[in-house]
This record gives C-alpha cells, sequence and structure tokens, in this order.
C-alpha cells in the first residue's frame, strides 16, 4: 500500500485513472467547477500543478468512483472487512479461530506508532494563507477544508487511543476569523469532538486539536468510518493502510508524521464565531450559525505535500463513491446491531440523510388474523435511534414475504410498499424531534420531524400507472404528472405560510374528494415545478425529501385523527420551497465559461468528457 499520498497519485497516474492539469487555476471557484464537471462525466483523479497563490498542488477526485476506491484499497480491503466483522460478531473468531487468524494478525498490525524524537523533520512550519485557499460555491462564506481528519483526545484520559478522528469542515477564511490565527470548525455536539469539548469545559481548559490534512489516503477514509464499538480509528487507519498510523507529540500537540499538512490550535470553552454558509451535500447551502474556533497554534508542510480536497452538492457526487466503499465495508454491522434487520438504504439522491428504506422481519404475522406491521414498528424505532441513521426524516420499511426485495431496486421497492399502505393504519409521526443539522425544512437548527410508513401483508391495489381523472381540471392545481407507479406530482401556488397552506391543502383534498374516491394513488407530491420532479427517479428524491418536514408538510385526502393516531385516504407531501429553506446550489456561469479552455484539444483535460 501507499506510504504517502504521492504513492497512491503516481499509481493512478500508471493505471490511468489520473490527469495532471498543468495550466494554471484560481482556487476561487474554478478547481471546484473543474472536478464537478469531470466527476460528472466519470473522468478521472486530478492533480493541479499550478494553484494560482499557492506553492502547493492539490489534487480532488480520488475516490470518484467505487472502482477507483477499490482500486485504491486492493491489497488491505478483505482484511479489514474481516476485523470489522469479527468486531460485530467476535463468536465467528472463537467458532473458526484457525480461519481469522490473518484477520487477528492484521489487527495487531495496525496499533499506531509513536515515534520517540519530538522533531518534525521534513516539515516546515507555513502560514494558513500559504494553503490552497479554495472557495467551492458562489456563496460560501470563504474557503473550506473538506477532507480534514480532525483529531482530539479525551481529556480526562488523554493518548491516541482514547482519541476521536472525524472529518469535520473547517472554515479557513471569511467571516470574522482572522486569516492565520482562527479557523471555523463545524460539528455537532453528539459527536466524538463534542464529547471531548464539553469535557474540557467542565475542566476549565482549552480542547488541544490537531487538523490533518493528506497523507495515505486511508488517513482520509477512517475519518469517516463509522466503526464498530472499541476499534478506534487511528487503528482502523493503520489496518486499511497496511501500515501502522505513524505519530509524535510537539508542544503537546499530535502530529501524524505521515500527514501531508497539520494544523494545531485550541478551542477555548465558551468561544464561538459565525461559520458559513457553506454548499453542502444536500444541494443547498448550510447557512451562518455559531461553532467553534480554533485560535491556531503553528501550521506545518512537507516539502511537495499536496492538499487534498472534494467538492460537495447536490448528489451524487464524489462523496456518493466514498459512501458506497463504506457501506461495503460496515453494510452488516446494522443487522448485528438491530436484530430482524435485512437491509438498510440511505438514498443518495435525497442527500442520505432525509431518506431512508429498510427491510425488516415480521416473524410473528403467521399468528394474526390480519397481516399487519408489527415487529416492523418495533426495528423501526430501534433504526431512527441508532448512528447516524438517527438523523433520517422518513422511514419507508417493510419485510420480505413471496418475494425478495432490494431496497437498492427504488422503484420496485416503493411500489411494493405502496401496494400494501393501509394509509389509515401504517403512517407513524414523531414530532419535535432531531434532524440532520444541514437540513432547513424543520422548524429549526437541528430540529424537525420524522415519519414512519410501514407496510406489510397482502397487496391491496393496483397503483395507478397514469395520472388519475380525480387529479385532472383542478383549480389553482395544475400540470399533474406521473412520477412513478402510485405517486404523482401536481403543481400549486407559491407557498406563502403554513396556515395559508393549510387552506390550500384543505382545497385540494376536498376538490379530489368532489370527483370521487382514487385508492390506486396513495402518494401525492404538491410542488412548484412537476414536469422537474417527473424528470428523473433522482428529481423525486431529492425536491421531495429534501423540501419537507413530516409533520408540517404531510397532509391527506379526508384526513383524521382517531385516539391520536393520523390517517387520511391519500397522503399528500407538500414539497414546494419555503421562506425558511435554504438556497439551493447554482454554479457561477462566468466561472463555467472560464473553464471551458481547460478541455479543449491540446488542453490538460482535452481526453476528458466534459458533460
Amino acid at each position: 500500500m501507499y506510504d504517502n499520498l504521492e504513492e497512491c497519485i503516481l499509481d493512478l497516474e500508471k493505471a490511468g485513472q489520473l490527469v495532471r492539469i498543468r495550466e494554471e487555476v484560481d482556487p476561487y471557484l474554478e478547481m471546484a467547477a473543474i472536478h464537478l464537471r469531470v466527476n460528472a462525466a466519470g473522468g478521472p483523479a486530478l492533480l493541479f500543478e499550478n494553484v494560482k497563490g499557492s506553492k502547493f498542488r492539490a489534487v480532488s477526485n480520488l475516490f470518484g468512483n467505487l472502482e477507483r476506491s477499490k482500486f485504491i484499497f486492493r491489497n488491505t480491503l478483505g482484511a479489514t472487512q474481516d476485523v470489522i466483522a469479527l468486531r460485530n460478531d467476535p463468536m465467528k473468531a472463537l467458532k473458526n479461530p484457525f480461519k481469522h487468524f490473518s484477520s487477528g494478525l492484521a489487527a495487531s498490525k495496525a496499533l499506531p506508532l509513536k515515534k520517540a524524537n519530538n522533531t518534525l523533520s521534513g516539515f516546515k512550519e507555513i502560514q494558513v494563507s500559504d494553503l490552497p485557499l479554495i472557495h467551492h460555491w458562489p456563496d460560501d462564506g470563504g474557503a473550506f477544508i473538506t477532507l480534514p481528519q480532525v483529531y482530539t483526545e479525551d481529556p480526562e484520559k488523554p493518548g491516541i487511543m482514547n482519541s476521536n478522528l472525524g472529518m469535520y469542515r473547517v472554515q479557513l477564511s471569511g467571516n470574522e476569523y482572522e486569516i492565520n490565527k482562527e479557523v471555523g470548525l463545524h460539528y455537532q455536539i453528539h459527536r466524538g469532538i463534542g464529547i471531548h469539548q464539553e469535557k474540557a469545559k467542565k475542566l476549565g481548559v482549552p480542547l488541544k486539536v490537531s487538523i490533518f490534512i493528506g497523507g495515505p489516503p486511508a488517513h482520509t477514509l477512517a475519518a469517516v468510518m463509522p466503526l464498530p464499538e472499541g476499534l478506534s480509528e487511528m487503528t482502523f487507519a493503520g489496518l486499511i493502510a497496511g501500515r501502522r498510523f505513524r505519530y509524535s507529540y510537539i508542544d503537546g500537540y499530535c502530529i501524524s508524521l505521515d500527514a501531508d499538512f497539520v494544523i494545531t490550535g485550541e478551542v477555548h470553552p465558551g468561544e464561538t464565531k459565525p461559520e458559513g454558509p457553506f454548499g453542502d451535500h444536500l444541494g443547498y447551502y448550510s447557512l451562518i450559525h455559531h461553532f467553534p474556533f480554533l485560535r491556531v497554534h503553528k501550521v506545518f508542510a512537507k516539502p511537495n505535500a499536496i492538499w487534498p480536497f472534494t467538492v460537495v452538492g447536490r448528489p451524487p457526487q464524489e462523496d456518493t463513491a466514498f459512501g458506497d466503499l463504506i457501506h461495503g465495508l460496515t453494510g452488516h454491522a446494522i443487522k448485528q446491531e438491530i436484530p430482524g434487520v435485512k437491509e438498510v438504504h440511505a438514498v443518495d439522491a435525497a442527500g442520505v440523510h432525509p431518506l431512508l428504506f429498510a427491510i425488516g422481519s415480521e416473524r410473528y404475522t403467521p399468528y394474526q388474523i390480519v397481516k399487519q406491521p408489527t415487529e416492523l414498528l418495533t426495528i423501526a424505532n430501534r433504526i431512527l435511534g441508532t448512528g447516524h441513521v438517527s438523523l433520517a426524516k422518513y422511514l419507508f420499511i417493510t419485510a420480505e414475504e413471496h418475494q425478495p426485495l432490494d431496497t437498492h431496486r427504488e422503484v420496485e421497492f416503493l411500489t411494493y410498499i405502496l401496494e400494501r399502505i393501509d394509509l389509515h393504519r401504517d403512517i407513524h409521526f414523531q414530532t419535535n424531534t432531531t434532524i440532520d443539522t444541514l437540513d432547513y425544512s424543520g422548524t429549526g437548527l437541528n430540529s424537525g420531524s420524522k415519519v414512519v410508513i410501514a407496510a406489510y401483508g397482502d397487496q391491496k391495489r393496483d397503483v395507478c400507472r397514469a395520472v388519475p381523472e380525480q387529479l385532472k381540471d383542478l383549480r389553482d392545481f395544475k400540470n399533474p404528472c406521473l412520477v412513478m407507479p402510485g405517486i404523482v406530482a401536481i403543481e400549486g401556488p407559491e407557498f406563502v405560510n403554513y396556515p395559508q397552506a393549510q387552506k390550500e391543502l384543505d382545497e385540494l383534498s376536498l376538490a379530489i374528494q368532489t370527483k370521487g374516491e382514487m385508492p390506486t394513488c396513495p402518494m401525492i407530491i404538491l410542488c412548484d415545478d412537476s414536469s422537474f420532479i417527473s424528470g428523473s427517479l433522482n428529481n423525486f428524491f431529492w425536491a421531495t425529501f429534501t423540501r419537507s418536514n413530516p409533520s408540517h408538510d404531510i397532509y391527506g385526502v379526508n384526513s383524521y385523527t382517531e385516539n391520536k393516531h393520523w390517517a387520511c385516504d391519500n397522503m399528500i407531501i407538500d414539497a414546494r420551497k419555503k421562506p425558511h429553506h435554504a438556497p439551493p446550489l447554482i454554479p457561477d456561469p462566468e466561472v463555467e465559461k472560464n473553464i471551458e479552455g481547460l478541455f479543449l484539444k491540446g488542453a490538460s483535460l482535452s481526453e476528458v468528457k466534459a458533460d
């Protein structure tokens, strides 16, 4: 495997999976725009050799597709999967110790290696302003690090084996940050670094933070891995790299000796500054909010250091392929954690966190007179209380009976549920709860609601495969379009406020009822542009589930509440844009024109088919 980032780049180049960009490129919007275009075309990794305003090179799209990610980790992927599986199910090793001997050996070689000397041979002290200050989207608050490895230790139990390595975005410039002296940190309080900060606050001491950038690609992967309890990120980094994580301490800060860059500093109790906006993975800007910031101590770089970055935006993006790799490594973990779960799929096109599809089990159904979700509801609550999937807003869950199901065959999976759902029984809300910090569809930062749609049993209906007559020629509601079997999108008036929306939805419900029952269309999407929603499955997932808060935006035809349970004849999701929503990401047309030359004959990217 690779001892450093440059070795990986040379290997990818040799395999025809990397292109060098020789021309000078501006880190303000141009580098991001080039990355987005090449990634969308399924193109290679990119090495920017001439970054305007910086002497350092930069690389992006390393993990641009699953095949390239697997190529990078081809020598250690199998052993890593085995070790994670053993962590999830230790009985495997006891049942067949010789089979898993090599996994144990791989794990033993993965322990971090501390170097005795306290000097940074090969590192040179620099300033934040020397770095490639990459500004990704036009309305971003400044330059951000998008692939950082943020390292902290437990203030009560210091040491690398009680550390946390996480990927939390870092703002290098803009807003109120004093360049070279302060950088912003965006993270949620329940994450590892937040727990460490809270402990430091109780002790009345600042939290020491080290930010590693670059190094072997394995270290970047380690920073985002949802690992089993007891398997540290630093051990995982060594495991997937095939080489122990090498570190030392300078001025009390942990230093990765394999990183290309290291930023050290302190987070002081109670100190915050505005962070953002930032174009994020939901396809919108996350807005300005107060977050902790780092008082910069020192910044280090290796000679010929390379700055890795990615660009996030409306999926699919590079982080989609990264997520596929992670799922391949840990996909079976949730089965071990939640009995009865067969599959959980976070739908990438909806921004991952807003929408989950799941397959559970109904082991007690044979004893029921009427087949209905029972065990599925218990499983759904377990899913919504587990790790990152707890951030989901919509959970569609069912169980296999007479046919195998696959949550990744999204139209078939949703159709199966819509054919079986009892809309008087199968919709279950959780109100006033937490959602993703980056999701602005809710009632406030990190606040919103969830809904479980659990359907099981015999088929109840044939779903519509054309727009039903009841949705045609409705006053104030126009252009009904079939999205997929059983789901129709229809345009409504521009959203004003929720009281007005309630009146509009009452009118829509009454208009449909007047035309007669419509059992073949269990789901209606009220939107601003039904042609867009129905134009592709990705459009449907993205716009519907990022622009709605279940408790506020789900309505129903002939809806009613009985014994606190909400029911309806047809479910309506109001996916119109609302005033409190964050603005969507829109590229700068002038920048798009500026980068055209790089794709012309004779230029560095002339062989890349640009979308």
